[in-house]
């Protein structure tokens, strides 16, 4: 079976690490032999010779394979684009679910049960789209967010060990010290913090995203369907019985391809699944560039992609879909012109909702077409 190594074409993205083009970034990562560390295509840092770079799919990857991450161009911080998306409706799931904590508490075994498929096939899945094991990709996952809390945010070390997801302030110290060689205080940057956070107001996160993005347009659709948004601000209130924690989330778009996610939970360990949440109600690892790319080829949608290509699909709060939900279809009369839409089918539908055009009105133009 095809490793996701495999199917990077390594010239094209040294290229692209020559130009620092950041249409590339999260969807590769940079391994260089010589130093140990691994980067975003971006990376500012002078960039090393050829062949002593090696180029990854994710960031489990690169940490399994033994290189620890920039310091300088910080790889949390890349938009959550794994080379993955829109291929395996199965990895798809389990990350959702390893993002949310599935293997903070439980094992393999348990998340392969949950997605209906052997142990073994999963751990196959996750080798070809992510050159890495679940196992992996669930200790970077909290790796990732525990720098992402130590840069931004003024949590204690102990805190932001249970914030994302280390089961003891000794198992996160032992990984940061394996990765890093250093301890966890030393990788915060005084600079970095919020001067005027405060504790009680909550844990304050800046998510990346690719774009373009249209802001008001999600905004409009999170109100139209019943969700508290009031001077550009998305709020909602946490419970115990859905997020493990009572308290309140809130999200604003600001500069930079970032949403401005703040989390006032009761238990700090809900965290990563209510981050996960957040990054599915706004749709935050879309690919928009893959999206276009492949809904182009219907002539009916290409002249929309182009119009809005910042349109984003409304994540719901729970998902407990059995398949990916940019594939999924509410209007069946769609079904066979979208058969040619997978996996986007539901950003395609978005577009002709978007313009006014259902089922019907592209059933009676078919209609009409067939009896010419």
């Amino acid at each position: 079976m095809e490793d996701a190594r495999d199917s990077l074409d390594q010239e094209a993205c040294y290229r692209a690490v020559l130009t620092r083009d950041p249409r590339f970034d999260g969807r590769f990562f940079t391994c260089v032999k010589t130093t140990g560390i691994y980067c975003r295509p971006v990376c500012p840092a002078r960039t090393p010779k050829r062949e002593n770079m090696n180029f990854v799919a994710s960031a489990a990857a690169a940490e399994e394979a033994g290189f620890r991450a920039c310091l300088r161009c910080r790889p949390e911080t890349a938009p959550d684009m794994g080379a993955w998306r829109g291929t395996s409706n199965t990895v798809s799931r389990a990350l959702g679910l390893i993002e949310a904590g599935a293997l903070d508490e439980g094992d393999v075994e348990g998340l392969a049960a949950r997605l209906g498929v052997g142990e073994r096939h999963l751990r196959r899945l996750f080798r070809q789209h992510l050159g890495a094991a679940p196992v992996s990709v669930a200790q970077t996952r909290r790796v990732l967010l525990a720098k992402a809390l130590i840069h931004q945010t003024d949590l204690a070390m102990a805190e932001v060990a249970l914030a994302s997801g280390f089961g003891s302030v000794r198992r996160f110290n032992e990984t940061f010290q394996g990765l890093y060689g250093r301890s966890p205080s030393t990788l915060r940057r005084r600079a970095e913090k919020p001067g005027d956070a405060k504790a009680h107001e909550g844990v304050r996160l800046s998510l990346p995203y690719r774009p373009p993005y249209e802001v008001e347009a999600m905004m409009a659709a999170l109100r139209a369907r019943g969700e508290t948004v009031a001077d550009a601000v998305w709020r909602r209130a946490l419970t115990v019985d859905v997020d493990g924690a009572t308290g309140e989330v809130s999200a604003r778009f600001e500069s930079g391809n970032r949403l401005a996610v703040t989390v006032a939970a009761s238990d700090l360990r809900a965290l990563p699944g209510v981050l996960a949440r957040v990054r599915r109600v706004f749709d935050l690892s879309a690919d928009p560039e893959a999206i276009q790319r492949d809904l182009s080829s219907d002539p009916l949608l290409a002249l929309r992609l182009r119009a809005r290509p910042g349109l984003r699909l409304p994540g719901d709060w729970l998902d407990a879909g059995g398949d990916m939900a940019s594939d999924r279809l509410e209007d069946e009369r769609l079904a066979d012109r979208a058969e040619h839409w997978r996996p986007w089918r539901a950003y395609g539908a978005l577009h002709l909702r978007e313009a006014g055009i259902d089922g019907a009105a592209m059933m009676e133009t078919d209609d009409e077409k067939d009896a010419a």
